[in-house]
Parts: structure tokens; C-alpha cells; sequence
């Protein structure tokens, strides 16, 4: 699913209502799309701001509750890493 060939207004919306409705990070949003982490963050957090309004709250809301869990994510993810190692 690319949308490189996209315009910036037309793709903003659409990785908007694909975070929303998937709870999704913006790294995988970016790996789904085939696009870089920046390019979805800043289409989400500068681009949608004047598009969408209400979709750029609720997009925000779920970038903050994402930064506040990422320390979380982070852990699980070393902890499964050594048990994997531990494994082998």
C-alpha cells in the first residue's frame, strides 16, 4: 500500500485514520505504508493541523498515550530478546 505517489493533504488524512482505527505507533504506520517514520510523523502531527482538525486531536491523543507506553514497549521487547537468547 504506497502513498508516496499521494498528495501531502490526501495521505495526512489517511495515516490520521489509519493510527486511529489500528491504535497503531508511527513506526508501524510507516512499515504498512512504505514511507519513513518522518514523513508520517509529520504529515500527523504539521500537515493534518490544518486538514482535519478534529482527526489531528485525536491523533495527538494516541502520540501521547503512545511516548507514555514506549518505555514499556522497549522493555518487553529486551526482555524477550535474552529470553530468546537464553533459548538457543
Amino acid at each position: 500500500m504506497m502513498v508516496s505517489d499521494w498528495g501531502g493533504r490526501e495521505r495526512c488524512v489517511i495515516l490520521g485514520e489509519y493510527l486511529i482505527e489500528h491504535q497503531a505507533t508511527v513506526r508501524s504506520a510507516a512499515t504498512v505504508f512504505g514511507i519513513s517514520k518522518s514523513t508520517v510523523h509529520k504529515d500527523v502531527t504539521q500537515t493534518l493541523k490544518s486538514v482535519n482538525k478534529s482527526l489531528y486531536t485525536e491523533v495527538q491523543s494516541l502520540l501521547n498515550k503512545n511516548k507514555q507506553e514506549r518505555h514499556l514497549r522497549g522493555g518487553e521487547a529486551t526482555r524477550l530478546k535474552y529470553i530468546e537468547q537464553r533459548q538457543m
